[in-house]
């Protein structure tokens, strides 16, 4: 990982420690007050029309968030896409597809029937939520507006969750989730590129739903929102798999020694997830959000398991590797999310149609 996106990191979480840190925060800090200005400026045009918004022909569901990465958007649009499906709603989900190649066109992942693209031209995300969900039609575009259009119109979606879209007012959202962190919900406090904020904290009164992710038993934030609140738990899964596809239980590698290695926006709370599981992990790899896992990563890893008894990685990461990469065995372990009050959240899905 390099040494620019580690500093930023470490920057945006930690925030300035060291003489140099704090002598360049100022600076940090006066451009993210601009940048969030701009921010706030903008949210200005659209309320007022002086930018337009698109209305789409069926409910639309925004997934976002306030902070830059880390918060669970894909589990979560994951899990929605499921309740939907299983409702017997035609459901797409379009995505901007961070990471993928020849990103300026828009590209059909899957029409209803699993990917069709690998995962460097459809995305990390994208493509796991059509590798995971068959039924979905998913849609990567930088202009979601014509993503939305392509997937009512040629695929007949009864509903489409726009992931990643708090930010991107250019679509009318129905529905307006934002993702939270329980522990950490604003960071830092400061705004990019001094802290992890996208925006000011006053842009939550665009959300209705606000969902905290990563709670922890007994922990109740301390925040007053302009909107329904739910929580919900992130845990790795009992069940986990290897590159060629065998499942087995997680207690089979547990009194092994293990490396874990990940490409995404925390992997820091991945590794400790690991841990809580209670798996023997000696050794962790953190690499940038969208890793491409190219030569430099695979030798490194391979280093790595000469010290250690497996490799085990994120699904995110999985979908980019091959087994035939390591003389080590690689396992992937899914993450599963369990919502708290599910019952309130059907409630407010219902109200859609």
């Amino acid at each position: 990982m390099g040494s620019l996106y580690r500093f930023f990191q470490h920057m945006t979480v930690q925030g300035p420690e060291t003489v140099l840190e704090k002598a360049l925060f100022p600076v940090l800090l006066f451009f993210g007050w601009v940048y969030g200005a701009l921010g706030f400026l903008r949210c200005l045009f659209y309320r007022f029309n002086i930018l337009s918004s698109f209305k789409a022909e069926v409910p639309v569901i925004s997934v976002g968030n306030l902070c830059i990465g880390g918060t669970g958007k894909t589990p979560v649009v994951d899990y929605l896409a499921r309740e939907l499906l299983a409702n017997g709603k035609k459901t797409a989900v379009v995505s901007r597809g961070y990471g993928r190649h020849d990103i300026g066109r828009p590209k059909v992942v899957s029409k209803g029937d699993g990917p069709l693209i690998s995962p460097e031209f459809a995305g990390d995300e994208p493509f796991l939520l059509a590798l995971r969900n068959p039924r979905l039609t998913v849609i990567v575009a930088v202009d979601r507006k014509k993503g939305i259009e392509q997937a009512v119109k040629e695929f007949g979606a009864e509903i489409v969750i726009l992931d990643d879209g708090f930010q991107h007012l250019a679509v009318k959202r129905d529905l307006d989730i934002v993702l939270m962190d329980a522990i950490r919900p604003f960071g830092t406090g400061k705004v990019l590129p001094a802290g992890p904020l996208r925006e000011f904290p006053s842009a939550l009164k665009r959300g209705n739903l606000f969902i905290f992710t990563r709670m922890k038993k007994g922990f109740m934030p301390d925040i007053v929102l302009p909107g329904e609140a739910l929580f919900c738990s992130n845990k790795v899964s009992t069940s986990i798999y290897s590159l060629g596809g065998a499942q087995l239980d997680l207690d089979a590698i547990r009194d092994r020694r293990g490396g874990a290695f990940a490409g995404i926006a925390d992997p820091g709370q991945f590794f400790k997830d690991l841990k809580s599981a209670g798996l023997n992990i000696v050794e962790s790899a953190a690499f940038k959000d969208h890793s491409a896992y190219g030569n430099k990563e695979i030798a490194y890893l391979n280093e790595i398991g000469h010290r250690v008894d497996y490799l085990i990685t994120t699904e995110k990461d999985a979908v980019k590797i091959k087994q035939e990469n390591f003389k080590k065995d690689c396992f992937v372990v899914p993450l599963s999310m369990e919502i708290v009050e599910k019952e309130k959240l059907d409630s407010i899905l219902a109200r859609l149609f």
